[in-house]
Order: C-alpha cells, then sequence, then structure tokens
C-alpha cells in the first residue's frame, strides 16, 4: 500500500475522482470500486486530516473550503508518489501519446518539443492533431487526446488542467522602409492588416486597439498570424504580431511594444488531472519551456 504520511494514496486518489466527476457512483466507476467503498474511503481520509472535505447538502456534493485546499495537495503527491515509483521501477514509457494544437504561431515550437520527447521516449508513438480549441478540450475531456496545447482559455473545463509554458510578448510591426515612430502612430497612420480569427489571440489585439482609441485604415484581413507577419515584412501595412510568429523576422520590419503597458498573451497544455501521462506531459512542457527561451513559464 502506498501511503504519504498518514494518507493512502488511493484515498487521494478517490478523493480527486469525487472531485472532479461529481458523485461518489462516477468516482467508483473511475477507480474501480463500490460506492461504499469510495465512501469509506473518504472518511477514513476525513477522519486523518480531521476535517470535513464536502458540503453534503449540496446535491451532487460539493468540496468545501477544506476540500478545495486539499484538492491541490492531492494532486502533488499523487504525481509524486506515482512519478517516484514509475522512476524506481524503471517502468518503459510506451503506447501512443497524442497531443493536439490550435493553428497558432507557436505551433512552430511543437514539433521541435516532439522530436525532443521523443528522443526521450524512442518506445512511445507520438500522434499531433490540430483543431480548434473547443475541440480539443472536449477530445482532452473525453479522452481521444493525452494533451492539447491552447491559448488563455476562460471556457477550460474543471476537469481539465492548463499549465502555461510561454508568457510573450506582443509587437506593433511595420515594413522594414518605415521611419521609427510611436507604436500608436505606425497604427494609425500606415494601411492596417489585421489578424482576423476565431482565435483568442484577435480577440486580444482587438480590444487592446478599441480600449487604446486607435483609428486603423485596414487594408488586408487575415486568418494565419504567418500570412500576416509576410504581408508587413512585404510592405502592404502596419500589423500586431507575437513574439513567437516574429522571431525569425524581427531583423525584417520595424517593431515597437503594442499596448501600454506592454499586452501579453500565454499559451499552455491542457490535460486531464486524472490523467496517465503526467510524466510524459510534464516532459514535453519542460521541452516547450526550453523552446520558448526567455518567455518560457517553468510548470
Amino acid at each position: 500500500m502506498r501511503r504519504f504520511g498518514q494518507v493512502d494514496i488511493r484515498q487521494l486518489k478517490t478523493f480527486i475522482a469525487i472531485a472532479e466527476l461529481g458523485t461518489l457512483a462516477k468516482a467508483a466507476d473511475a477507480v474501480g470500486l463500490t460506492p461504499s467503498a469510495v465512501s469509506q474511503q473518504i472518511q477514513a481520509l476525513e477522519n486523518e486530516v480531521q476535517a470535513e472535505l464536502f458540503d453534503r447538502s449540496t446535491r451532487p456534493m460539493t468540496l468545501n473550503n477544506h476540500g478545495l485546499q486539499m484538492l491541490e495537495a492531492a494532486h502533488n503527491l499523487v504525481r509524486s508518489a506515482d512519478d517516484v515509483i514509475d522512476a524506481i521501477s524503471g517502468k518503459a514509457i510506451t503506447g501512443t501519446f497524442t497531443i493536439g494544437s490550435v493553428r497558432s504561431s507557436a505551433l512552430s515550437l511543437l514539433p521541435r518539443a516532439i522530436v525532443a520527447l521523443k528522443a526521450d521516449y524512442p518506445d512511445l508513438k507520438i500522434k499531433l492533431h490540430v483543431a480548434n480549441s473547443d475541440e480539443l478540450l472536449n477530445d482532452v475531456v473525453s479522452g481521444r487526446l493525452d494533451s492539447a496545447m491552447v491559448a488563455e482559455h476562460s471556457g477550460v473545463p474543471s476537469a481539465l488542467r492548463w499549465s502555461p509554458f510561454i508568457n510573450e510578448p506582443l509587437f506593433v510591426i511595420a515594413p522594414p522602409s518605415t521611419p521609427q515612430m510611436p507604436a500608436t502612430e505606425m497604427l494609425s497612420t500606415l494601411p492596417y492588416v489585421r489578424f482576423n480569427s476565431r482565435f483568442r489571440l484577435a480577440q486580444l489585439i482587438d480590444t487592446e486597439m478599441a480600449k487604446s482609441g486607435i483609428a486603423t485604415t485596414p487594408i488586408a484581413e487575415i486568418d494565419t498570424m504567418t500570412a500576416v507577419v509576410a504581408c508587413v515584412v512585404h510592405g502592404l501595412g502596419a500589423s500586431v504580431a507575437p513574439y513567437s510568429a516574429l522571431k525569425e523576422s524581427l531583423g525584417e520590419v520595424v517593431s515597437a511594444p503594442f499596448g501600454n503597458p506592454q499586452v501579453y498573451r500565454q499559451i499552455g497544455l491542457i490535460e486531464r488531472r486524472t490523467s496517465t501521462r503526467t510524466i510524459v506531459i510534464d516532459r514535453l512542457h519542460q521541452h516547450l519551456v526550453s523552446f520558448s527561451g526567455e518567455y518560457g513559464v517553468a510548470r
């Protein structure tokens, strides 16, 4: 039996399952126990910590303040125990690891991280699927994907964990022949190449433009950031782009920070809180942080 202090790791896994799935019956199915055994485990856990962890006056029951504090600790303890056991046993990482991604300028980081991950786990098959954020969230929740790369998202279900790996700045960019001038002047005097998509980045840019009261003269609306940057490099007009889309072209454009203070956007990995691929996802996250350079965010 794995124990952490006087707490059984199995009790913590059962506690996590109830917190995420909402009912004893669903948790029992998830951990392979009867509802009665699940109830006994939770009672034993509450006796050990000397506090109730659930508000049982609601249906389904919900975590109380003690339970919310316990949940994050339980995740960390379970992850630590499983990682140590796998490391000591030398368990090989095999099977298929499925990773999803939005069509982001940061997508360029993912192939490099996957190659590095493949070197870490040569027996692991890796598959990449590109889709929109909502589809990726649903696929991770359902288990069709092990993890996915998405921008900061307000609609992440409680069953998922989102961990940022990059926090990158946005820049106003203009053609290389443009005289140096304030960012707001570039946007208001030059033709504007607008990034027009359903992704959060486009909403982030439009919101800051509206807040700053910048009046633009649109010349084009484009739904991929790579094409936006190419249009600016070739002289069509000015635009706004994140660092990951610019790092190969910074010497070919005039740039200035976007926003006052400068606007940043975060991208991270989502995973199920009960994922069995935590070791692989942690390693992938480490590689993404490394390839993000100075803007990487440690897990």
